[in-house]
């Protein structure tokens, strides 16, 4: 089975000055286990991809299928309910809620999830990020690489068929982005999860399995 299955996937929003195309009839199939990257300039399409595989937005018009379900024919809560415990993702913005310490954050998932022992797992989780000295402290109180630790435990805790990373080293410095990327992709062969990268790093995209460029909302 497939984990992505998108067929002439399109996304319209209207504007003061017409329609504006966001997405072209885009086709893209993922295997388990595949890291498939997606490069290209801002505004070329590359997010509103991600969000419309992911099911956090939903296609004007073509088909998108998620670890086997029709996308396209469910709603909020059905789509919700696909990522529940199988999807992970990690944010150029961390997304991390502030009033949760680290170890609640990523406990989040597995309690959404109705998943077991998810303090346990959550604190292994943490531990393998190396932030075991971290666990009780707020957002705010950790380094931006930190805190993408903490969004990478998050990502994974649930042991994820696919994990949707947008610009994961947007807001880090070279030498932390590194660090995150060389840990983001060690998880992923660990837990055999499938990948899909966002970036306009051509070097992080190099060590994906295949690169797409995207342009003007078209898939090449």
């Amino acid at each position: 089975m497939l984990i992505i299955d998108a067929c002439a996937v399109c996304k319209r929003v209207p504007t003061g000055e017409g329609e504006l195309t966001l997405l072209d009839k885009v086709d893209l199939k993922l295997s388990p286990s595949e890291a498939l990257a997606i490069v290209g300039p801002s505004g070329s399409g590359k997010s509103t991809l991600l969000g419309v595989l992911a099911g956090l937005d939903s296609a004007t018009e073509g088909t998108v299928s998620l670890l086997g379900q029709p996308l396209h024919e469910l709603d909020e809560d059905g789509r919700a309910a696909v990522r529940a415990g199988a999807v992970g993702f990690v944010f150029q913005s961390f997304q991390l809620l502030p009033g949760l310490s680290a170890l609640e954050n990523v406990m989040l998932p597995l309690e959404l999830a109705n998943l077991p022992d998810a303090k346990s797992r959550a604190r292994h989780q943490l531990v393998e990020v190396g932030l075991e000295s971290r666990l009780n402290h707020l957002p705010a109180q950790l380094s931006g690489g930190e805190q993408q630790r903490v969004a990478v435990a998050r990502a994974f805790v649930a042991t994820p068929k696919v994990l949707f990373a947008d610009e994961p080293t947007g807001n880090l410095d070279r030498a932390t982005g590194d660090k995150i990327v060389d840990l983001m992709f060690r998880l992923r062969a660990e837990h055999n999860t499938a990948l899909v990268l966002v970036t306009h790093d051509q070097t992080l995209a190099g060590r994906c399995d295949r690169v797409l460029s995207m342009q003007d909302g078209k898939l090449t």
